[in-house]
């Protein structure tokens, strides 16, 4: 999920001017059924304007997003995407009573589909219920034709760490990288936990493999300073630390850098 700042969210809010109300009711704006096609029928009409509103949440546009995603369950109450849509921008709205009631209704039309459930897994560990959501997280991927199942085994070892449970974490890291031995976000994750747990070697190896795959970030990046100074490799630490201060020298990573906060 993206994060947004209090203000771009304050700003939606405020364009939109509904986040409060209940879903499906006093829709904002026309309904465009009439620019898509009068002769569409309410199902393709909810589906055109779901598919509106990903659009718009993929932007930012959080305003838009929720209004098209309501003009879609007006056409249409039974299309559960709809619902996991308002689900996401209500999520990011922080209007959480909404975003649970929409998340319900979509996973009530459709139990099975993966997305709502991972989505719904993820609102659930931002909102503290992290145990909870690994439920959904490992219904997700249960699903022979989920696209991404190793995102859901990833964010479901983000969540369980914030309970302090390393095993299960590295088991749902383990799954994510056997399904994709590439996927970024679990190598760098994994190399997180071990170091965390001293098993420096493989962490050094799966950030090593980050670094490769994708650019470098400065929490990348100071990882991988920090591996080294441990195993007392000085070349490679100042190597790193070298491109930590080329890169990114305004990131919090460099400043600890700088002042030898290495833990």
């Amino acid at each position: 999920m993206r994060s947004r700042s209090l203000a771009t969210l304050l700003a939606a809010a405020a364009l939109c001017g509904c986040a409060s109300n209940k879903l499906g009711s006093d829709v904002p704006g026309e309904d465009t059924g009439a620019v898509i096609g009068e002769q569409a029928s309410a199902r393709e009409r909810a589906r055109i304007h779901t598919e509106l509103a990903g659009s718009y949440y993929q932007r930012g546009n959080l305003g838009v997003a929720l209004s098209e995603a309501r003009i879609a369950v007006a056409a249409d109450s039974g299309y559960a995407p709809a619902y996991n849509l308002l689900g996401l921008v209500y999520g990011d709205l922080r209007e959480t009573s909404l975003a649970e009631e929409a998340f319900a209704r979509s996973l009530k039309l459709n139990p099975d589909d993966p997305d709502a459930n991972h989505n719904y897994a993820w609102f659930l560990c931002e909102n503290k219920r992290e145990e909870e959501s690994i439920r959904y997280f490992l219904i997700a991927v249960r699903y022979p034709l989920y696209s991404t199942p190793q995102k859901s085994y990833t964010m479901a070892a983000t969540c369980i760490l914030r309970k302090g449970n390393e095993k299960e974490a590295s088991e749902y890291l383990e799954r994510a990288l056997k399904l994709d031995p590439n996927y970024t976000p679990a190598l760098l994750s994994f190399a997180q936990l071990k170091y965390r747990r001293g098993e420096l070697d493989a962490a050094r190896g799966l950030v090593g493999r980050y670094n490769k795959l994708a650019d470098p970030t400065p929490e990348s990046l100071w990882l991988a300073v920090r591996i080294e100074r441990r195993l007392g490799d000085s070349a490679a630490t100042t190597s790193y630390a070298n491109q930590l201060r080329r890169r990114f020298p305004g990131s919090k990573e460099y400043q600890d850098l700088q002042k030898g906060r290495f833990d």
